[in-house]
């Protein structure tokens, strides 16, 4: 693990260590207590002898996600003990729901705007992130990406949702907030978690505020023709003083932003990874579907491509259209 992670982890096992020592002065006799305070004495111990992180069966790495989770963790995954596995499991489960909860409503409808999402991670959590938030006659619409995968990047997802509900629901410009949320990631001290974002705040009008972190090319699709909407910033977390620039749009009734992460942009098949020139194309046939359909379409063409090769990466995709279609 990079320093800087291992040094996070020994000043939060000392903080803890500070901690129970003061609650115990005050309730001696907590024998659970005593028993945690002494596994944060033995991970330090670790620390100091130099090989905290390490199992203790095949003194081989501990999974670096699983330890950013729990830094008291001695054994790899593949020498917990079956009690230790079924633990984990109702663990991830219980991680599983709860990002799930997070989503927004299926195919919302609100604000002259018409949504449609598809939200599958690869294995039981996921770092990719995807919100919908009306509010006061507006929708402000986010999607991520965060570096890494399993548990760890599964909380940063869910410190980005808790941060853009929070700070879009006192009120903050959309540039101030994207400049807030970086800051953040900067500064918490978790080393290479930064987080690749397209957001955005959609008037009734069609007119669209986009911001643009790092991640991939936006798609347009406006009066039939497809452009791409490329980044505008770095990723957030990478530079704290960082600025973010924005792009506007206006849509017109039946046009369409679509979102996505690169599951499914680099998403392997026989014929070499998906691309965005394949997807500008499916979406080009797509103009005057519903936003529902658009998203159908994607996943049934990415199943098609890819076939029986298994995913190697979370895949979410947000569809956006405005209004309806204008009559022929």
């Amino acid at each position: 693990m990079a320093t800087v992670e291992m040094d996070f982890l020994r000043g939060q096992l000392e903080e803890r260590k500070h901690r129970l020592e003061a609650v115990l002065a005050r309730t001696p006799d907590e024998p659970n207590l005593e028993l945690l305070l002494r596994e944060v004495d033995s991970a330090l111990d670790r620390f100091a002898v130099g090989t905290y992180g390490l199992c203790e069966t095949c003194h081989d790495t501990v999974e670096r996600d699983r330890l950013l989770a729990d830094p008291l963790l001695r054994y790899c995954l593949d020498h917990l003990t079956q009690s230790e596995r079924s633990a984990l499991q109702r663990d991830l489960d219980l991680a599983s729901e709860l990002q799930r909860s997070l989503l927004p409503p299926a195919d919302l409808t609100v604000d002259g705007w018409e949504t449609s999402y598809h939200y599958a991670p690869l294995g039981p959590v996921s770092g990719d992130y995807c919100d919908l938030y009306p509010c006061h006659g507006r929708l402000f619409f986010m999607l991520g990406d965060v570096a890494g995968k399993g548990v760890a990047a599964s909380m940063r997802m869910t410190q980005l949702h808790a941060l853009f509900r929070s700070l879009i629901g006192i009120g903050l410009p959309l540039a101030e907030i994207v400049v807030h949320i970086n800051r953040f990631l900067c500064d918490s001290g978790l080393d290479g978690r930064y987080a690749t974002l397209v957001c955005g705040l959609a008037q009734p009008n069609g007119e669209i505020e986009l911001f643009s972190a790092g991640h991939l090319p936006v798609i347009a699709v406006e009066r039939g023709t497809v452009r791409l909407v490329e980044s505008t910033g770095f990723p957030l977390g990478m530079f704290r003083d960082a600025s973010f620039a924005s792009a506007s749009l206006r849509l017109c009734a039946g046009d369409l932003l679509f979102l996505y992460t690169d599951g499914l942009s680099e998403a392997a098949g026989d014929g070499g990874e998906y691309g965005i020139d394949r997807l500008k194309h499916l979406l080009g046939r797509q103009c005057s579907a519903c936003a529902a359909a658009v998203i159908s379409a994607c996943v049934e063409d990415l199943r098609r491509f890819a076939g029986a090769t298994p995913g190697l990466d979370d895949v979410t995709l947000l569809a956006l259209r405005h209004g309806v279609p204008a009559a022929a």
